[in-house]
């Protein structure tokens, strides 16, 4: 009897017990509806429902022409959502669905139907089917069997990437640079990439996305909350046909000179623009490829093209003329009993004028000239070299931008070989750009330009939004006598027999410029050298400067100035200027002319009896112009510049005959 009592109220314990733990999770239930519900129903979408952003389509970078420097090309991955697909649809359309995957993609069909019925069992919503598909092929797949009913119906999931191409390859691609997001939302920047990051990538987008299993979220629908907005374009001063001439020629000079790295930029005289650069470092595997922007970034002692600064200060500050004589001093001067300064010709060149210390590029002459005029006052010298502005960045778009540096007596470490060190460029640090524009300035007539990258930036529909004009640094960085003075040695040092760079005069075309020869690494016991010229083409009405510089030949192949950097000058000079004409619309019948090896005809007995002109790799607008002024019709087909011609060069035209022309 005790036992059935004590049963029978342990039941009641139980019972009770029940009735609380449930009066309990009632009460909560209701509590949350009342009151906290509505919160706990947001956290839990927010913690399985958010906004993804979407890249927007980055713009595109174009050459002068249009030429394509960098683009963003879609690629897109696609994933199977198993869940959502009917079971009456999967059965009927598995079959055809993985014959088309194994056309598509070349695997066996039974491999597709076995990742798509292991995702069905799996009851997978994010299955992955392909990667990094080309937009043809995406719109391929998306018409395929399942998968045409959409995101929903056939379980077809998109994710859409973009990735930059550079159609030109390697050429000017640190030029043209990156940028990457960092974690804290900021980015890397190089280059033109990322100087101009802001309207090229464009606004970001939203899409709504569902998280799933393995920490994964994928897109509820293929569309958008908010369209992202693709970035604009930015078109640049560089000319692709110049900058492959540009990128070639040193490739060539570092290859044949075994040279550890070397740049070349080539800027358009009167306003800056920057038509090639080209940055070339060689590998372990001993390739040579763009590895960083040394034109700007690389801060060096110039050596012997600084001369050109150092005469400068002397001829503004009227303590010579150019034709002061001096003594070499046989060779050779020597400070403080065991510093020395050497000609690289042995015996020096005697008593000479100060024109002929320059173009024969002697060190003891400059040396001499700058030391005994300015000995008793070096900072005259050097403020003279400051008011150029040579000690200032040049404020270039492009980040990274190496600091010059010109020693002044009032620093610290200044001591007694520093002025007479400086005069032939050591001690002193400028970058290749910055040397570059004062040469530019020169042959400029004294008018210090911004070198200029990027022209305008536009609309994807051609709309200008900004332009990028010409911008003055310093309208007379010295007195127009000095230019005229400095004008005429740089013209001597390639045109006079005694001049550096006599070795690449062409009497068909006029150069102008100095060598240098400049040792580092000269506290050690392996001495090496960095090679240069600067310079501008043509001497007498310049249109263009380039500076080479090429960093640690092979002493045994080669090493001085005129022998490494001036031939690629030149090459770039004369390919430029050889197509100086084929640029003109109005010498368009002399140049068919010369091509065939004729007389200069009558321009209307041309017209009338005209022969069809070679118009490959033209640009396409001016390939169509110069043919219309021909009295043709003419048709395009495709983008960027003339790759085929339908009339032959030299086939007889007739006015309003067709001729069609495909671009590439």
């Amino acid at each position: 009897m005790n036992k059935q009592k004590h049963i029978i109220a342990r039941s009641y314990l139980v019972v009770f017990v029940l009735f609380l733990l449930g009066t309990t999770i009632g009460y909560r239930l209701v509590s949350l509806q009342l009151t906290g519900g509505e919160e706990y129903r947001q956290l839990a979408e927010k913690n399985s429902i958010k906004n993804f952003e979407i890249a927007p389509l980055r713009g595109n970078i174009y050459a002068q022409d249009g030429s394509l420097l960098a683009t963003s090309v879609a690629k897109y991955s696609i994933h199977f959502d198993a869940v959502t697909v009917r079971e009456r649809i999967f059965r009927q359309q598995l079959g055809p669905l993985s014959d088309s995957l194994s056309a598509m993609f070349g695997k066996p069909s039974h491999v597709y139907e076995r990742i798509l019925k292991n995702a069905r069992a799996k009851q997978s919503r994010y299955s992955l089917i392909a990667r990094r598909l080309s937009y043809p092929e995406f719109q391929r797949i998306k018409q395929f069997p399942m998968f045409r009913l959409g995101g929903v119906r056939g379980g077809f999931i998109v994710d859409r990437q973009f990735v930059r191409d550079l159609p030109l390859g390697k050429m000017a691609e640190r030029t043209i640079g990156y940028e990457q997001r960092k974690p804290n939302g900021s980015y890397l920047k190089v280059g033109l990439e990322g100087a101009y990051g802001v309207p090229l990538r464009g606004q970001s987008g939203l899409q709504l996305r569902q998280r799933i299993a393995n920490g994964e979220w994928k897109p509820i629908t293929n569309d958008y909350q908010q369209e992202p907005i693709d970035g604009l374009n930015l078109w640049t001063t560089l000319d692709t046909n110049i900058q492959d001439v540009a990128h070639h020629a040193l490739l060539d000079a570092l290859e044949t000179y075994e040279a550890e790295h070397g740049t070349v930029v080539v800027m358009e005289t009167k306003t800056g623009a920057i038509k090639a650069i080209a940055n070339l470092g060689r590998t372990g595997e001993n390739k040579y490829f763009e590895k960083l922007n040394y034109a700007v970034g690389e801060a060096h002692e110039p050596g012997s093209t600084f001369k050109l600064f150092a005469l400068m200060a002397a001829l503004e500050d009227k303590v010579i003329d150019t034709t002061t004589m001096v003594d070499t001093e046989k060779g050779k001067l020597t400070f403080y009993g065991k510093y020395h300064v050497r000609d690289s010709k042995r015996g020096g060149y005697g008593v000479i004028p100060v024109s002929q210390v320059f173009e024969r590029s002697s060190n003891t002459g400059i040396v001499k000239l700058i030391h005994e005029n300015y000995k008793e006052n070096p900072s005259q010298f050097t403020d003279r070299l400051l008011s150029f502005g040579l000690d200032k960045p040049l404020g270039i778009s492009i980040t990274g931008e190496g600091a010059p540096k010109i020693p002044h007596p009032k620093d610290a470490d200044w001591d007694g070989l520093d002025l007479p060190w400086m005069a032939f460029g050591y001690g002193v640090s400028l970058t290749p750009l910055q040397t570059l524009s004062y040469y530019n300035a020169i042959a400029n007539n004294g008018e210090l330009v911004m070198p200029r990258f990027v022209s305008a930036v536009r609309t994807l529909d051609g709309a200008l939004v900004e332009d990028y004009p010409k911008k003055v640094i310093n309208p007379a960085i010295c007195s127009m006598e000095t230019v005229g003075k400095l004008q005429q040695l740089m013209e001597g040092v390639v045109k006079n027999k005694w001049g550096t760079a006599h070795n690449i005069y062409d009497k068909k075309l006029s150069m102008a410029g100095k060598t240098g020869t400049c040792q580092v690494d000269y506290t050690t016991d392996n001495v090496k050298y960095v090679s240069s010229f600067v310079g501008y083409f043509p001497a007498d009405n310049p249109t263009y400067s380039c500076i080479v510089v090429v960093h640690k030949p092979n002493k045994s192949k080669g090493y001085y100035g005129n022998i490494v950097a001036a031939p690629v000058f030149k090459k770039i000079a004369e390919s430029v200027i050889h197509d100086i004409p084929q640029r003109t619309l109005l010498n368009l019948h002399e140049i068919a002319a010369l091509r065939a090896d004729q007389t200069k005809p009558d321009v209307h007995e041309f017209l009338e009896t005209a022969q069809m002109p070679d118009v490959r790799g033209w640009p396409a607008m001016e390939a169509v112009t110069a043919l219309e002024n021909l009295g043709m019709e003419v048709k395009i087909r495709g983008k960027g510049k003339v790759k085929r011609q339908s009339k032959r060069p030299g086939d007889s035209l007739k006015k309003n005959q067709t001729v069609l022309l495909t671009l590439s």
